[in-house]
């Protein structure tokens, strides 16, 4: 099943910088989106109900799901094959 990657960051979140090491290290593709840069990235975050980064979007053909924070354990059930 295709999954598409969101992370919403910020420059100065260190478990931004945390989540996307270890996404590039696990050889997991995905799309940054910046909150500061793009006030609509911030307000796509704002909708989903978050008040921090980074936030998470796995996007499959079945729906999708949102990690709030950098959760490691989470994210390698959801990615991981």
């Amino acid at each position: 099943m295709e999954k598409k990657v969101i992370i919403y960051t910020q420059e100065t979140c260190p478990p931004c910088f945390a989540e996307k090491e270890w996404l590039k290290a696990n050889d997991i593709p995905f799309e940054e989106r910046d909150i500061r840069k793009t006030p609509a990235h911030m307000q796509e975050v704002i909708d989903l109900g978050a008040s921090a980064t980074p936030v998470t979007v796995i996007e499959t053909t079945e729906g999708k799901e949102v990690v709030m924070g950098f959760q490691e354990d989470e994210l390698s059930r959801l990615l991981k094959k």
